[in-house]
């Protein structure tokens, strides 16, 4: 399904990925319905709506505290006047599209359509805060997916560690 603003996969993939993990609960089904099935036309752009039931944290990451919602294409005419027909975007009819996103059961497949007709798969659990790579060569078909996953901090230990013994005076002689 064609989206209109902003494809590229630093900031459309994470929001893909929270929306499966959280307002879909991994129901792929349900995501495929909502992004695809359920749209008249296309989305001029998909909004932190996809975020509902994503923590707090996840969703000030992903949008800098930004709300704004999902919107579909309305009024959509040809240019004789006539009201446009439903157009699924297919590997045939890519047009001058940079960037496509396959929904898979095992990940969404992320292809530079510029440079490539496939994509490495990003798995389904893959964190949404990761580093992601809007660099279309990065987008090799049969490398691994450019991301790197967020840092985590040093697990504290919840032990006392022990004192360190006082350093010994010495006799002066």
């Amino acid at each position: 399904m064609y989206v209109h603003f902003d494809g590229y996969p630093d900031s459309k993939l994470p929001l893909l990925l929270a929306a499966y993990q959280h307002r879909f609960a991994g129901d792929l089904e349900a995501m495929a319905r909502h992004l695809i099935d359920d749209v008249e036309h296309g989305w001029d752009e998909l909004g932190t709506d996809l975020l509902d039931g994503a923590p707090t944290a996840l969703r000030r990451s992903l949008t800098g505290g930004d709300e704004y919602p999902s919107r579909q294409m309305t009024n959509v005419i040809n240019a004789d006047g006539s009201p446009a027909e439903r157009e699924l975007i297919t590997q045939d009819g890519t047009g001058e599209l940079e960037w496509a996103y396959v929904l898979h059961p095992h990940g969404i497949e992320v292809i530079a359509l510029q440079a490539y007709d496939r994509g490495p798969v990003v798995a389904w659990d893959t964190d949404p805060c990761s580093q992601v790579t809007a660099n279309p060569s990065a987008w090799h078909p049969g490398t691994l997916a450019p991301i790197v996953a967020p840092r985590t901090a040093p697990r504290l230990s919840t032990t006392a560690s022990a004192p360190t013994p006082a350093p010994r005076k010495t006799a002066r002689r």
